[in-house]
């Protein structure tokens, strides 16, 4: 039986009896992958998910009016503040940073996007928690040019 079916396509077999059953299968199962894309920032409005519980980093008392500018994300993916998990982050709050100058990454289908201070800045406020999902134009950092 098992000669026959591998000389032909037939990839599952099977046969029973009131005495026996027999169960042939070929190949490995296909890996189905799903994809969800973004929902428009307008739609019906959700719970917040679990992972936005945590308090973003902050420097400042909740009081104090925030001044700065918003680095938001260009896409939807995961923020990292670090390349590695044993490394230092890019940048931290209090710190300088040059334009050009690496601030985060945010993976998106296994890509890690380089997110680049696009002037000379002082980062005031980090707005994501390390390794959390960020949406397109969710705020990462807020800083004040210099």
């Amino acid at each position: 039986m098992i000669k026959m079916i591998t000389e032909t396509d037939i990839s599952e077999f099977e046969m029973e009896s009131a005495k026996e059953k027999i169960r042939i299968k070929r190949g490995s199962q296909p890996e189905i992958i799903q994809y969800h894309a973004p929902q428009p920032a307008a739609a019906i409005p959700q719970a917040a998910p679990p992972h936005q519980l945590a308090a973003p980093i902050e420097t400042a008392p909740a009081a104090a009016p925030e001044k700065g500018k918003a680095i938001t994300s260009p896409i939807v993916g995961t923020f990292y503040r670090a390349p590695a998990p044993d490394s230092p982050p890019y940048a931290e709050v209090g710190q300088v940073v040059e334009k050009g100058q690496v601030l985060c990454i945010v993976e998106a289908m296994k890509l890690m996007n380089e997110i680049e201070a696009e002037f000379r800045c002082k980062i005031i406020r980090i707005c994501k928690e390390n390794a959390h999902p960020v949406e397109f134009g969710d705020d990462l950092f807020i800083v004040e040019p210099m």
